[in-house]
């Protein structure tokens, strides 16, 4: 059995974002178990940063919430990106395809490079 890896910190914002973008509204609970699935169970999300990232993401006005019923009938509170929160998504998506390709020069390095 493998043990799932805690999200890394500055990524569950954007894979929040994301996940908002594909999938459009969801609860907080929902939101997890998205990601958590799309990880394909690698990636567990902390309810306890969860939230405080929600609530900092509706303050930035980059998502806005509403209640409503959940899949079982019970009173949840909808996530969904606003268009502040798409230029967010696309900007930050730009920073960690930078960043990844930055980082990909160094796996690719070889001690011919050096010299």
């Amino acid at each position: 059995m493998r043990m799932k890896k805690e999200v890394q910190q500055g990524t569950l914002a954007l894979m929040v974002l994301k996940t908002l973008a594909v999938l459009g509204p969801q609860h907080g609970y929902g939101l997890a178990k998205r990601i958590e699935q799309i990880s394909e169970d690698a990636l567990s999300v902390n309810q306890g940063t969860l939230y405080p990232l929600l609530l900092r993401l509706e303050n930035e006005g980059a998502i806005a919430s509403d209640w409503g019923p959940s899949a079982n009938n019970r009173r949840a509170r909808f996530y969904r990106l606003t268009a502040a929160g798409r230029r967010q998504l696309q900007a930050e998506t730009r920073s960690w395809q930078e960043t990844t390709a930055l980082i990909a020069r160094f796996f690719d390095m070889t001690a011919e490079d050096s010299r």
